[in-house]
């Protein structure tokens, strides 16, 4: 479940985080976004937000969906998911994409280098990622980033999963080399699962886990309230699934959504 970052004060995300946990879905993500779009809304900080929540939850994942990788050093990233999967007692996955959002880039002065790069970025930001996670020093000669004698202490355990988000055939076979799962849009599954299994079974790996992402609305509008999901979810769910999503995200804004989510709980 996203609880949406943009637009809400932070006492009211995380009153939100926390019920989602006790209603007993399986996770929580965010946004790793520094601004909401030109809007003035606020917009809260990613690996902050899921920091601050880590002690109040007792069973929900925590991640971001997802990670801009052009927003942090990967060995900032590294420590940051390492610090938290052992606050959180092991319940981090570390979501990942490429950026796109080219006035968010400029106003905070972000290279934006072209989406090819961006692509070969990522896939060595999960390199670097897996690298320092290992305990073991880490040296390191990338295209972007090198790594002399580097010890990421303390390495995570469990080592926290990586989903890698693509919305492209490009990103869906990136997704397939570097990714422990990937997600997508809901509109591009049906075109791109093909493209995403067909790249594992090349590469020799499983099926790969696959989760569909439900943006929503604009902030402020609720999505989840008064929709199918909330009439029938569990025929909704099976549906997704017959398509071949493992997981699907829905996104909660409003507290009629977060109403809602506790009565599709309670059945």
């Amino acid at each position: 479940m996203v609880v949406a970052p943009i637009g809400v004060p932070y006492a009211w995300w995380r009153d939100a985080v926390v019920r989602v946990d006790r209603a007993g879905y399986s996770g929580v993500w965010t946004w790793d976004h520094f601004a909401s779009r030109g809007t003035g809304r606020p917009s809260l900080e990613a690996w902050t937000s899921l920091a601050t929540v880590a002690p109040l939850t007792r069973t929900v994942t925590l991640g971001t969906l997802v990670t801009n990788v052009m927003n942090r050093h990967p060995a900032v990233l590294a420590r940051i998911a390492a610090t938290l999967q052992d606050a959180s007692r092991g319940r981090v996955v570390v979501g990942l994409g490429i950026g796109g959002d080219a006035a968010e880039h400029a106003a905070f002065g972000v290279d934006l280098p072209p989406a090819a790069e961006r692509v070969r970025r990522l896939e060595e930001t999960c390199v670097v990622l897996r690298a320092l996670w290992s305990g073991e020093r880490v040296d390191l000669a990338g295209e972007f980033w090198q790594l002399r004698g580097a010890l990421g202490l303390p390495a995570p355990r469990p080592v926290p999963p990586i989903v890698v988000a693509g919305q492209t055939r490009t990103g869906a076979r990136m997704a397939a080399r570097a990714g422990d799962a990937w997600t997508t849009r809901p509109d591009l599954l049906e075109a791109l699962l093909p493209v995403y299994r067909d790249a594992r079974a090349v590469l020799g790996r499983g099926p790969g886990r696959v989760i569909v992402g439900f943006e929503g609305s604009r902030a402020g509008t609720s999505y989840v309230a008064g929709t199918a999901w909330q009439r029938d979810p569990a025929a909704e769910l099976a549906a997704w699934r017959a398509r071949g999503a493992d997981e699907v995200v829905l996104t909660a804004r409003t507290d009629a959504d977060i109403d809602a989510l506790e009565a599709m709980a309670a059945g």
